[in-house]
């Protein structure tokens, strides 16, 4: 008798700064870290630039910057560069983008971990944090 190993591939998107850490800001995080899970094993990470409007101020600031993309706008750029995942983490965003990525059928999980290897521990066993009281 023949047994196949089911297979649980995963993409996973991590709002970052620096590749190790969540950041608390998916708006102005530069990069994802981008996550290929195989169950519990990581097959790959790739950083890449997010877009969007990373380096945008916050609300007020945004007039003395120049034109900016209407945020429906920068929300699709921020998601298409997040290559096909079905999960975005991040330490906290706007309802707007939280919205944006939902539509998209991207699931959110809003954390309170910092560290990007102890979330992917925690997400493969199906125990990271979703705080939706941390959206604004």
């Amino acid at each position: 008798m023949i047994y196949l190993k089911k297979v649980f591939m995963m993409k996973v998107a991590f709002v970052t700064e620096d590749g190790k850490t969540i950041c608390r800001h998916f708006g102005r995080a530069p990069y994802y870290l981008l996550v290929e899970l195989d169950g519990k094993n990581v097959v790959s990470k790739r950083l890449v630039p997010k877009g969007g409007c990373a380096n945008r101020g916050h609300h007020g600031d945004e007039a003395h910057e120049g034109v900016h993309l209407g945020s429906e706008e920068r929300h699709k750029s921020m998601i298409q560069q997040a290559d096909g995942c079905e999960i975005v983490v991040s330490g906290g965003m706007g309802m707007g983008a939280y919205q944006s990525l939902m539509l998209s059928g991207v699931e959110v999980y809003v954390t309170k971990v910092e560290d990007i290897d102890e979330a992917i521990s925690l997400l493969a066993e199906n125990k990271l944090d979703n705080n939706l009281e941390l959206l604004h």
